[in-house]
């Protein structure tokens, strides 16, 4: 039989319970449910096992009269006798024998779970369900992606790349990736992983028709491929910090072409010369060195966009979610 650990009973029995000194006319009437500790029917086991008291407490490290005891009040529980006692040898009531069986089962029981949470503790392992913005695990993340599948073969990733505000705990997700503000109840943690720079983008053939811009005023003449929030298009805040280090604000909006809640439309918009947008570096860097897009007002950015892996706060960590967020954490922190 394998070992298990019977020096502490369990915070639940197997059964719903009253009094666990019932009468045996309740018992049997079923007047009451009987209360019966996994770890007190595991102990019968050990001492039907060893054969004798003496051995079953020497083995568990417990005094001889506690196992004693422990087995009388589990008889009380029940009602009947498991063991017959002399002063040679315990041997097995009819009862004894038929629980035995069961009492065998939870042992079998315990021990299997414990070495499936030792091994899960070890070996992330299961179904991961994670969401983040699709540029994120495209344009971004990819890498980190690929490599935590294979650093982690029994991990499952369910991977839902969308742009919508999902509810982490109802909808049943492990961890998910957020990006700009939030807006935390106390039942999340969030983890801030990058702040990502952004900047005004457009096509050389736009530029070339419209003309480009000399100054952010000039903006609001000119066609803007813009994200969406609830009340509307998102305005732009522009910085600029020249050598002196004095830094220059300015805020407005350009002439609404597009207003979309998904970046990747408006940089498709942007490639086909629709307009001017902003976005994340990161996003367009293929891009950028292919020409097809080109910086508006390089001495001028956005806000850097920060990039938040947010958790559950009330619940421990599983092992499969620890390991991606520790490989989210690695990859921004090294500069992806």
């Amino acid at each position: 039989m394998l070992p298990v650990d019977f020096r502490r009973p369990p915070d639940c029995g197997l059964l719903l319970a009253s009094d666990p000194k019932l009468a045996v006319a309740e018992r049997r009437g079923l007047s009451q449910a009987t209360r019966l500790e996994a770890n007190d029917l595991a102990l019968f086991a050990r001492i039907a096992e060893a054969g004798s008291f003496s051995r079953a407490a020497e083995q568990l490290g417990q005094p001889r009269s506690t196992v004693s005891r422990r087995l009388a009040e589990l008889e009380i529980t029940l009602g009947e006798r498991l063991l017959i006692r002399s002063t040679r040898k315990l041997r097995l009531t009819e009862f004894g024998r038929s629980m035995l069986g069961h009492a065998a089962h939870v042992v079998e029981a315990v021990t299997a779970a414990v070495a499936l949470a030792d091994n899960r503790q070890v070996e992330p392992s299961g179904r991961l369900r994670v969401t983040m913005p699709p540029f994120i695990a495209q344009s971004v993340a990819a890498p980190m992606i690929e490599r935590f599948l294979s650093d982690h073969p029994l991990v499952t990733l369910d991977l839902d790349l969308s742009s919508r505000r999902v509810d982490l705990l109802a909808e049943d997700y492990d961890l998910v990736v957020r990006v700009s503000t939030l807006d935390l109840d106390a039942s999340l943690t969030a983890t801030l992983l990058a702040e990502l720079p952004i900047a005004l983008y457009a096509a050389p053939a736009y530029l070339q028709r419209e003309g480009a811009p000399h100054a952010p005023q000039d903006l609001e003449r000119m066609n803007g491929l813009l994200i969406a929030r609830h009340d509307g298009p998102q305005p732009w805040e522009l910085v600029r910090v020249d050598a002196a280090g004095t830094g220059q604000r300015w805020q407005g909006i350009a002439r609404p072409r597009c207003v979309a809640t998904s970046g990747e439309i408006l940089l498709r918009l942007a490639i086909a010369g629709h307009g001017i947008v902003g976005l994340p570096e990161a996003l367009v860097q293929s891009q950028v060195a292919s020409g097809a897009l080109v910086r508006v007002l390089p001495d001028w950015r956005l806000p850097d966009l920060p990039v938040w892996a947010v958790i559950s706060g009330r619940q421990l960590l599983a092992t499969k979610t620890r390991a991606f967020l520790d490989a989210l954490r690695a990859f921004f922190s090294h500069g992806r």
